[in-house]
C-alpha cells in the first residue's frame, strides 16, 4: 500500500481513546508515530482480554516509548489530551524542543467554556450532544450506546484538522490546533438543533427503531437472521408492499407518508414481521435490490470479518495481541486509495483563508455524507462548487425533487447547515451540454466528490477514468454505502441502512429489544468525516504519488466506531450481552429522572468516592432519589464539582441554548435570500485560537451558475 504520509513524524504524548485513535490514523498511512506508553488497556471497551486487544488495535503501526525524553528525532506534530493536565505537560515538553512541532490539543470540552473543568466520558458526550435523548423506550429513560464511538469521532475530527494544518507550508502552519470531543460529536444532531430553534421542532423518543421522519426504518427477523429495511419515499413504500406481496397496503391512504407510517408503526410491523420470517436474509436482500428498496443484511459483530463482501474488500486484518492465542481480526481503514503517479501542481491561495485555500473541489454529492465531506474541506479554505440541476436538486432541499414551490426548498435547515461555504451551480448531467460543462469544471479542479450509488457517475460519462483524462493528478472520491466493488456494491442505502449493516444494532440497547438503531441516520455524518480524512490523506501524498482514486464504503466507516465490539465478539463469543446502560468498565453508569428531564452519571475509580459523598452511595437507587427534585443541569454541576462524570441529557432542540456552545460561538447567525437570518454550526476545530471563517451561506439553487461558468471562459 502507498504511504501518503511517509516522512511525517508524530509524537502521541498522552491521552485516551480519542488521541490514540488520531495517532492510529496517522500511522496507518505511513507516518512515523511514537506513542508514550501509559494507561491500563484492560479498562477499555469490554475490558480484560478484549480491552487489551482493542488497545493493540489502537496501537497498530506505532512505536512505543517509555517516556517523552526517549523519543528520538524531531517531530512535526505532538498529539496530547484529553484533559488540561495532559495538554500542559505536552506544552512544557514542546517548549524545550528546537524543532517547534505543532501541538494538537484534544480535549473533552473547549477549555475556555463553562464545562472546561468537567470530567468527560463517551456516555457524557452522548448525553450532551443530543444523541442519547432520542434513543430508547418512549416512556423510559434515554439509552446510552455502548463503546467508545464518541472518542473515535473526536479522534477522527482531530486527524482532519491536524493533517490539514500539516499540509500548509512549514512557515504557515498553525502553532496550536484545538479540537474538543463534544463539538466533534455535534455532527449527529446539528440539523435537529437548528431546525428546533427555527421551526419549533421538538426532539422525541418513540421507541427502538422509530425515528422521525421515516418508517419503516427497522430490523426484521428472517428465516436465518435479520434484515434491515428502510422505506422513506412514496415509491419505496409502494415497492416494499409489492415486494412482500401486500399491494393493498400501498393504496391505503393512512400509510401515504413516512411520518404517517411512523404513527402507525405497530400496524406496519404486524404486516411485515410474519412476512420477513418466510425467507432468508440473502433472499430478502436480492428482492430488495430488485424492487429498489434500501435493504441490508445484518451480520452480528462477530460474523462481520467472515462476510464474503468484507473479505473481498479487505475490510479486516489480524491484530497482533498477546491477549488471545492466534490473534483476532480488526477493521482496517474504511477506504483504500490508488495513485496514478501523475502529480499535479500544488494549490495556492491566501494564507489567512485556511490551509486548503486555493484548492478547487467539485461536489456532485447530495444529502448528508458527501456534503459534510465537502463542507469540511470548505471550512479548511477550499473553493467548493456544488453541482445540482433544476430537475434533480439535492434531496436535502426537500424529499420531492420536482416540488412546485421552489421557495420551500430554500428553507430546509438540514441543507443550509451542511452546504455553507460553497457556491452552487445548476448543470443538467442528463444532457451533453451539461456533461461538457461538468468536464470543464473538473479540468480545473483538484478534487471531485460524489456519493451516488455505485456506477452512476460512470453511466453519466463522468467517472474517475474520465476525471483523470481531463485533469491529470486529480483526486476522485466515490463513497457508496457498501463501496463500489464487492458482492453488495450495488445496494441502495440511507444512513439508517449503513447502521443496520454494521453490526452495532446487536450491541446497543436492552436484551429484549430487536437489533436497534441509535439514530435516524447514524452512518451519514460518520461517512462524511471519513471521506474528508481520505481526501486530506490523498492530498498529503499527491506531490510524490500523483492523483488518487479513493474507494470508500460507508458501512465500513462504522466498523471503526464499533471495533471494540467486533474484537470482543471474537474473544468472548456471541451473542455479546446487551446490558443497556451498564458497562464492565464502569462501577456505575445510569440515566435517572430529574425534575426537568434526565441526568447521566458515569462513575469509576476515584469518582465513586465523590459520588458517595454527594448522594450517599454509589448506587443507582440512591442517585435516583437524590436527583428527583433537582434540575438536571444543577445536578450535573454538583456532581462534576465532586469529580464525577455527569451531564444533563440534552434533546437536540435545546442545543442552540447550551451554555457551553453559546459561550464558545459554536452557533453562527447568517443572512441568506428567501430564509433571512438563520443559525448554522461553526467548524469543530480551531487554529491558534480562531475558528475558520464562514465566508458564505448555503447557495440557493443555481445561485452561482453564471458566475462560475463565466470563469471557465
Amino acid at each position: 500500500m502507498a504511504e501518503p504520509l511517509a516522512g511525517l513524524r508524530i509524537l502521541e504524548h498522552s491521552g485516551g481513546v480519542a488521541t490514540r485513535y488520531c495517532g492510529r490514523l496517522f500511522a496507518a498511512w505511513g507516518a512515523t508515530v511514537v506513542r508514550i506508553a501509559g494507561g491500563d488497556d484492560t479498562r477499555l471497551g469490554f475490558t480484560g482480554a478484549s480491552g487489551r486487544a482493542y488497545g493493540a488495535w489502537l496501537n497498530q503501526s506505532k512505536t512505543i516509548a517509555e517516556a517523552p525524553g526517549v523519543a528520538d528525532g524531531s517531530f512535526d506534530l505532538i498529539i496530547a489530551g484529553q484533559d488540561s493536565a495532559d495538554i500542559e505537560a505536552a506544552e512544557a515538553f514542546r517548549r524545550g524542543r528546537p524543532d517547534s512541532p505543532a501541538l494538537l490539543a484534544l480535549t473533552w470540552f473547549d477549555p475556555e467554556g463553562p464545562y472546561k473543568d468537567w470530567w468527560g466520558t463517551d456516555e457524557i458526550i452522548q448525553s450532551l450532544c443530543g444523541l442519547a435523548f432520542g434513543f430508547g423506550e418512549a416512556d423510559g429513560p434515554p439509552m446510552l450506546s455502548q463503546g467508545h464511538a464518541a472518542q473515535i469521532v473526536g479522534g477522527l475530527v482531530a486527524y482532519n484538522a491536524a493533517l490539514a494544518a500539516l499540509l500548509a507550508p512549514p512557515g504557515r502552519r498553525p502553532d496550536r490546533i484545538a479540537v474538543n470531543i463534544l463539538e466533534a460529536n455535534l455532527c449527529f444532531t446539528e440539523p435537529g438543533a437548528v431546525a428546533g430553534r427555527a421551526d419549533g421542532a421538538i426532539a422525541t423518543r418513540l421507541g427502538p427503531n422509530r425515528y422521525a421522519p421515516m418508517y419503516p426504518a427497522s430490523s426484521y427477523a428472517t428465516a436465518d437472521g435479520w434484515v434491515g429495511i428502510t422505506a422513506l419515499t412514496p415509491l419505496q413504500w409502494a415497492n416494499l408492499c409489492r415486494m412482500v406481496d401486500r399491494p393493498e397496503a400501498a393504496d391505503d391512504p393512512r400509510f401515504a407518508t413516512a411520518n404517517e407510517r411512523l404513527l402507525l408503526a405497530d400496524e406496519i410491523d404486524a404486516l411485515l414481521v410474519p412476512v420477513f420470517r418466510s425467507r432468508t436474509t440473502a433472499e430478502w436482500v436480492v428482492l430488495g435490490d430488485k424492487h429498489r428498496v434500501p435493504t441490508a443484511p445484518m451480520p452480528t459483530p462477530g460474523q462481520m470479518p467472515r462476510e464474503h463482501h468484507w473479505i473481498a474488500r479487505g475490510a479486516f486484518a489480524p491484530v497482533a495481541t498477546s491477549s488471545v492465542g492466534g490473534g483476532v481480526e480488526g477493521p482496517t481503514l474504511p477506504y483504500g486509495m490508488t495513485f496514478d503517479g501523475r502529480a499535479a501542481p500544488r494549490w495556492s491561495g491566501k494564507a489567512d483563508h485556511g490551509p486548503l485555500s486555493g484548492l478547487k473541489v467539485v461536489d456532485f454529492s447530495m444529502g448528508w455524507a458527501g456534503p459534510l465531506c465537502a463542507r469540511t474541506l470548505a471550512d479548511l479554505g477550499a473553493e467548493v462548487v456544488k453541482i445540482e440541476s433544476a430537475d434533480h436538486p439535492d434531496w436535502w432541499r426537500g424529499w420531492d425533487a420536482n416540488e412546485a414551490d421552489r421557495a420551500a426548498m430554500e428553507v430546509k435547515h438540514n441543507f443550509l447547515g451542511v452546504n455553507r461555504n460553497k457556491r452552487g451551480v445548476c448543470v443538467d448531467l442528463t444532457q451533453p451540454a451539461g456533461v461538457a460543462q461538468a468536464k470543464q469544471l473538473i479540468a480545473r479542479a483538484d478534487v471531485v466528490i460524489e456519493n451516488y450509488a455505485a456506477g452512476v457517475l460512470e453511466k453519466l460519462g463522468l467517472g474517475p477514468a474520465v476525471q483523470r483524462a481531463v485533469r491529470p493528478g486529480i483526486i476522485s472520491l466515490t463513497m457508496p454505502a457498501f463501496g463500489p466493488t464487492g458482492p453488495l456494491a450495488g445496494l441502495r442505502a440511507y444512513g439508517s441502512t449503513v447502521e443496520q449493516a454494521c453490526g452495532q444494532p446487536f450491541v446497543n440497547g436492552e436484551a429484549h429489544w430487536p437489533p436497534c438503531l441509535q439514530h435516524v441516520a447514524f452512518g451519514d455524518p460518520v461517512a462524511g468525516l471519513y471521506a474528508a480524512s481520505a481526501v486530506l490523506t490523498a492530498l498529503a501524498g499527491r506531490e510524490r504519488l500523483g492523483g488518487g482514486e479513493i474507494d470508500l464504503a460507508q458501512v465500513a466507516c462504522l466498523f471503526q466506531l464499533g471495533a471494540d465490539s467486533i474484537l470482543a465478539a471474537q474473544i468472548l463469543g456471541e451473542p455479546l450481552a446487551r446490558t443497556g446502560h451498564q458497562r464492565a468498565r464502569l462501577t456505575l453508569c445510569a440515566v435517572v429522572a430529574t425534575r426537568d428531564g434526565w441526568l447521566t452519571v458515569a462513575a469509576d475509580g476515584e469518582a465513586v468516592t465523590g459520588l458517595t459523598s454527594v448522594v450517599g452511595a454509589a448506587d443507582e437507587n440512591a442517585l435516583r432519589a437524590w436527583a428527583a427534585d433537582l434540575d438536571n443541569q444543577a445536578a450535573a454541576e454538583v456532581l462534576q464539582a465532586a469529580g464525577v462524570s455527569a451531564a444533563p441529557v440534552r434533546p437536540s432542540h435545546q442545543l442552540t441554548f447550551d451554555p457551553q456552545l453559546v459561550g464558545n460561538g459554536y452557533w453562527v447567525e447568517l443572512d441568506r435570500a428567501v430564509i433571512g437570518l438563520h443559525l448554522v454550526p461553526a467548524a469543530p476545530f480551531q487554529f491558534d485560537g480562531a475558528r475558520p471563517a464562514i465566508r458564505r451561506s448555503a447557495p440557493t439553487l443555481g445561485q452561482h451558475t453564471d458566475q462560475v461558468l463565466a470563469e471557465l471562459a
